[in-house]
């Protein structure tokens, strides 16, 4: 997974005209950690898609921009529009995170 570094880079990435996956997460977010347990095997499976990281703490006017109060968050981006919203709520077992992107992408 790739990180994202600055807010054009961001701009760029979600202005594909592909589903691109943002993870927002922060360093001292337990369920962050825990979510990196298990995100391997479903960046194996959707790996036809593209996968980027934030850290909301770096860049909190995108965070804020974007409705993510909560972390870890999973969008999905389709030239430059929100497609999908996984909040951290529902972020909190592989289940949940596959649930959301078959939903989502199918």
């Amino acid at each position: 997974m790739e990180k994202i570094t600055s807010a054009e880079q961001f701009g760029s990435i979600i202005s594909q005209d592909i589903e691109v996956m943002i993870k927002f997460f922060a360093d001292w977010c337990p369920d962050c950690t825990r979510m990196n347990l298990f995100i391997g095997d479903i960046l194996e499976e959707y790996n036809q898609y593209k996968w980027y990281e934030i850290n909301k703490d770096e860049f909190p006017e995108i965070a804020e921009n974007y409705q993510v109060m909560g972390i870890p968050s999973i969008l999905i981006f389709k030239n430059g529009e929100k497609l999908g919203h996984l909040h951290s709520a529902n972020a909190k077992s592989p289940e949940q995170v596959q649930e959301f992107l078959s939903e989502k992408l199918a």
